[in-house]
């Protein structure tokens, strides 16, 4: 009897961090979260919700709590599987972020093996050098939130995972139009250099044939901003390797449909303050090699107001929107 697809996710999972103190204990009370109008008890709980009623094999959690010399992010990760009685309940990290927000992946131990395998060279907690103004001068590029390459292993078929948490193009500290655009600009050259580097990692294992999934959050995505047209091209784009050959790209059917339609699904909803309303943005990818997309995997956004499955459990429905401001994607793959 055939076993049941696996089911991997990526979520991330806004200050995560902050509900856990640095033993790795959560702060399950009625204090005020780091999201806005939510308490800390109430986002753990609506966290675990999400996490059991999506029932996964693997979980890719961005925005993972810290690691550094009095906080670890396996542990709080573990002990808050413990307290919920989730499936995934052993977790693995890879390189230290220097944010408060690191890449780990949660994981059913009966189901799949995962270990931290960094590969390449510079490997990705190394430099890597990209001429980001076009003067010819390669700069040296550091990612703030290094990814986290995985050797996955799930009923005797390996595959290898990259969680990515790209830098962010906002303008942050921005005092005026002109210097937020000037941010802007450089953030989005830094953006671009990341995922030239991711590019050519997954280059890499195209080339020898591995059977690979990127996944996670890429702040970024087809026709998402005006400073796409300034470069001709999304960060989404580079690391799926449009243009190039088919056996050389990665697929996503939402980035697809975002490339060839007006027409597209969103992964995150932020409030903004100066038009006092929602906005909704495609931010979040699962991408495969071709040997897995020939696999017809099913991909599904676990969006509260546009997935009717969720929208009809108020339950989900309500953790969802507590949870975070970006929703889960899955991706079921037969093995």
């Amino acid at each position: 009897m055939s076993r049941k697809p696996l089911r991997l996710a990526t979520w991330n999972v806004e200050w995560f961090n902050a509900l856990f103190d640095d033993a790795g204990r959560l702060l399950e009370d009625s204090r005020p979260a780091h999201r806005h109008g939510v308490t800390r008890g109430d986002q753990l709980a609506a966290i675990a919700i999400v996490m059991t009623a999506m029932d996964a094999d693997g979980m890719m959690i961005i925005e993972a709590p810290d690691t550094n010399g009095k906080r670890h992010s396996v542990t709080a990760l573990e002990n808050f599987a413990t307290k919920y009685g989730l499936r995934c309940r052993r977790a693995v990290t890879g390189f230290k972020s220097e944010t408060e927000q690191e890449i780990s992946f949660m994981f059913d131990s009966d189901r799949l093996a995962a270990r931290h395998d960094p590969q390449g060279e510079p490997r990705f907690d190394g430099t890597f050098r990209y001429d980001l103004d076009d003067d010819g001068i390669a700069e040296p590029i550091r990612p703030s939130k290094p990814p986290l390459e995985l050797a996955v292993t799930a009923d005797g078929t390996e595959l290898r995972l990259i969680g990515v948490h790209v830098k962010s193009k906002a303008p942050h500290g921005a005092r005026h139009a002109a210097e937020a655009t000037r941010i802007s600009i450089e953030n989005r050259r830094k953006q671009l250099a990341e995922c030239h580097w991711l590019r050519e990692r997954v280059a890499g294992h195209l080339t020898v044939g591995d059977d690979l999934l990127v996944m996670g959050d890429f702040n970024d995505g087809p026709g998402l901003d005006a400073f796409e047209r300034l470069f001709g091209h999304s960060g989404v784009e580079v690391v799926m390797g449009i243009g190039c050959p088919p056996a050389e790209q990665l697929y996503d059917p939402h980035a697809d449909m975002a490339l060839r339609s007006r027409l597209q699904p969103t992964t995150a909803r932020f409030w903004n303050n100066d038009q006092e309303r929602y906005f909704e943005a495609l931010l979040d990818f699962i991408m495969v090699s071709p040997g897995l997309r020939a696999r017809a995997p099913r991909w599904r956004i676990w969006h509260p107001l546009n997935d009717p499955q969720c929208r009809g459990v108020p339950e989900l429905h309500d953790a969802l929107l507590t949870a975070s401001d970006h929703f889960p994607v899955t991706l079921d793959l037969p093995l």
